[in-house]
């Protein structure tokens, strides 16, 4: 028997404890959605307005302005966008 395993609570593995508390492969779940969605939520916008502002930089011939421009306005959606989610998976893990 290794030690780790000794040290375990007598619960067993992909039963809920009987104090109620989620077993540790739902915060790990969790955990792993969260980097996901996050690591999603601020690639793409930036992704989306990079491609965008050199389109209207090369149409417009006003480099990199528009670039620059695009830019800000995704960070400042994909800020708020985060601090909701972030309320949002708060409530998941406290529940």
């Amino acid at each position: 028997m290794w030690p780790s395993r000794c040290m375990e609570s007598p619960v067993k593995r992909g039963n809920t404890p009987p104090d109620s508390k989620k077993p540790d492969a739902y915060y790990v779940r969790l955990a792993l959605r969260i980097a996901a969605d996050f690591g999603v939520s601020i690639a793409v916008p930036a992704l989306v307005a990079t491609y965008v502002g050199q389109k209207l930089d090369t149409r417009f011939q006003s480099h990199p302005w528009l670039l620059i421009a695009c830019l800000v306005v995704a960070f400042t959606l994909t800020a708020h966008w985060l601090v909701k989610k972030a309320k949002i998976y708060q409530n998941m893990y406290e529940a």
